[in-house]
C-alpha cells in the first residue's frame, strides 16, 4: 500500500502497534486509510450525510479509546466496522426516541423507448438505496456489510456479535424483502 506521495504505507498491524504506544500520527494513518469506507457505510446505514459524519467521528473516537482493548483476533477493518455498526445502532435508538423517520428518495422510474433512460437508471439506483433504507436495521446492516463491504459471513458474525446462522437468515430475509420491493426492476 502506498500513500498519495508514493511512499509505502505501513500495514495496519504496524500502525495499530504504534498507535497503542501513543503515536498519534500512526492512529491518524488508520483514520486516513479507513475514513472514506466507514463514511460510505455510515451513510448507507443512516441515509444522512451529517449523521454519517458524526457516526464516523464517534467510531474513531471509540477506536482511539479502545486501542489497548483490541484483541487482534480480527482485522483492523473488521474491528472498526464493528464499532461503526454499534455507533449507528446507538444513533438509530436516539433518533427513534426523537421520532425521526427516513423518507423515501424517489418514485417509480420512467420507461424509455430504447432501454432505460439515464433518468430511469438514476431513479432506479435511488430506489434501491431507498429500499435498503426501508429495511429493518438488522437487515440493512447485513446487506451493507455483505454487498457493499464484501465481508464474509464469519466476519459479519464477528462484527455484529451474532452467530453465523443468524447472519445467514437475516441476509436471506433482507434479500427477499429487497427482491419484493424492487420487483418492477427485476421483471
Amino acid at each position: 500500500m502506498t500513500s498519495e506521495s508514493g511512499q509505502p504505507q505501513p500495514p495496519d498491524a504496524t500502525l495499530l502497534a504504534r498507535a497503542c504506544d501513543g503515536d498519534r500520527l500512526a492512529f491518524r494513518g488508520l483514520v486516513d486509510r479507513y475514513a472514506h469506507r466507514l463514511f460510505a457505510m455510515a451513510a448507507s446505514l443512516v441515509g444522512n450525510r451529517a449523521d454519517a459524519e458524526d457516526i464516523v467521528q464517534e467510531t474513531f473516537a471509540g477506536a482511539f479509546r479502545g486501542l489497548r482493548a483490541f484483541e487482534k483476533r480480527s482485522s483492523v477493518k473488521t474491528w472498526l466496522t464493528g464499532i461503526l455498526i454499534r455507533q449507528a445502532a446507538m444513533h438509530r435508538r436516539r433518533e427513534s426516541r426523537r421520532g425521526a423517520r427516513l423518507v423515501p428518495l424517489a418514485g417509480a422510474p420512467e420507461a424509455g423507448l430504447h432501454g432505460p433512460s439515464p433518468t430511469a437508471v438514476v431513479d432506479a439506483r435511488i430506489d434501491v438505496m431507498a429500499a435498503i433504507r426501508e429495511l429493518s436495521p438488522d437487515h440493512r446492516e447485513v446487506i451493507i456489510l455483505r454487498e457493499f463491504e464484501g465481508l464474509s459471513y464469519d466476519q459479519m458474525a464477528e462484527v455484529l456479535g451474532i452467530p453465523r446462522g443468524t447472519v445467514e437468515s437475516r441476509l436471506f430475509r433482507a434479500r427477499r424483502q429487497l427482491q419484493e420491493r424492487l420487483k418492477e426492476y427485476l421483471d
